[in-house]
């Protein structure tokens, strides 16, 4: 069979304004990432025509094979599509196999570990499915593909076109991304368009942040807060795909332009490109998640990332649920956990109303939470304010 199911939505790492800008470069030194770019667009097509469908459940959840499946035991499955479109590709190594010699199936094997570890360790999730579902990958797929998918069933890898970007598997923050779509999937099922879409991508980001803080044991503060984080060449002006620290600032090249993602409601992008801009205005919940997480401080899964993935995980989230919604989420699911009026509590609101979407939270206490005031500027960038003091 080639590629996946055209039933079956997929979710790439790479947006499509980026491999469009990339495709459009008109210099000779650069003709074999532009090609390379033409290409993974072509590709990608059924991508972002799909990703607006609900996601299937699988007919058999847990770990295939295993007739009595052991709640949170891990089970991973590479293969490798061999520079083809086919997938899953020919099985290069599963549970008890040892290690071979490359890289791409190593980094792939380990990042789905990772992410396991984060989900089963810190939140007794058994899996992306909560049901001991084997986590799939499959590397080398197509010939200098540039970008990474989850297609409902599995991580899917391109190595990259060696010009602009390398290999995906390359980055953690990209492995543990893309199976945060899977828990979506099997959890709220966000609608992948406008802000609900946008939420969903966020939420990626989030614990694909998480993933690397956790396997790395960092606390926020000495978190980098970068996704995808290596995959840019030297030739490239920029350190990752996206900054939850400061959206708008991950690259700024004369290839692939400024990372033009908003950080503040007020720069809000309205466009029908990339289903509404749900790799454009995931800059705006990622921030507010950011100022949270460092605002109290030590390890950002322990109360952060508790309260969003309680929010996930509630059964309450409506599939289009907006920005406003999914703020006033966390601010219940952060009562529920750690009561009113709480340090915990207290941060949510302040974090939402750093990045314009406090209405309907409750005054909360910013001193306390220790995060500044934000203003927006006339560019629609939020700024902190003069007077404060930024982390």
């Amino acid at each position: 069979m080639t590629g996946s199911s055209p039933k079956t939505p997929r979710c790439a790492i790479v947006p499509p304004y980026l491999l469009v800008r990339l495709a459009r470069v008109d210099d000779p030194r650069l003709a074999a990432a532009a090609e390379a770019a033409r290409r993974s667009l072509m590709r990608d097509i059924p991508i972002r025509d799909l990703r607006a469908a609900a996601h299937p459940s699988p007919a058999h959840p847990g770990a295939r094979g295993a007739a009595e499946p052991v709640r949170g035991r891990l089970d991973r499955a590479v293969s490798d599509a061999g520079g083809l479109e086919r997938l899953p590709g020919r099985l290069v190594r599963r549970e008890g196999q040892p290690p071979g010699a490359d890289p791409a199936v190593t980094e792939a094997w380990e990042g789905l570990g990772y992410t396991h570890s984060l989900f089963w360790n810190m939140f007794e999730r058994d899996s992306i499915d909560d049901q001991g579902l084997t986590l799939e990958a499959t590397v080398h797929y197509g010939r200098n593909y540039d970008n990474a998918f989850w297609d409902g069933e599995r991580m899917v890898f391109g190595d990259g076109d060696g010009q602009v970007f390398n290999r995906f598997t390359s980055s953690l923050t990209v492995i543990g991304h893309e199976l945060t779509h899977g828990v979506t999937q099997f959890t709220a099922n966000l609608a992948y368009e406008g802000q609900s879409g946008a939420i969903n991508e966020s939420l990626s980001d989030v614990f694909g942040s998480l993933v690397e803080q956790h396997s790395r044991g960092q606390s926020a503060a000495e978190a980098g807060w970068l996704i995808g984080e290596g995959l840019f060449t030297d030739q490239v002006q920029g350190v990752a795909l996206r900054s939850l620290k400061a959206p708008g600032t991950a690259y700024n090249d004369d290839v692939l332009g400024k990372d033009p993602q908003p950080a503040h409601l007020s720069g809000y992008i309205e466009t029908e490109d990339d289903n509404g801009g749900v790799h454009l205005n995931s800059g705006i919940p990622n921030r507010a998640f950011y100022l949270v997480a460092t605002a109290l401080g030590g390890n950002a899964w322990d109360t952060a990332g508790r309260i969003w993935f309680d929010t996930l995980t509630s059964g309450t989230l409506p599939r289009t649920v907006d920005f406003a919604g999914f703020a006033r989420a966390t601010s219940r699911a952060a009562v529920t956990r750690y009561g009113a009026g709480s340090r915990e509590h207290d941060a949510v609101i302040a974090g939402w109303s750093a990045v314009g979407l406090g209405g309907g939270l409750g005054a909360g206490s910013v001193a306390r939470s220790g995060i500044p005031p934000v203003r927006p500027s006339v560019s629609g960038r939020a700024v902190v304010d003069p007077g404060s003091h930024p982390e």
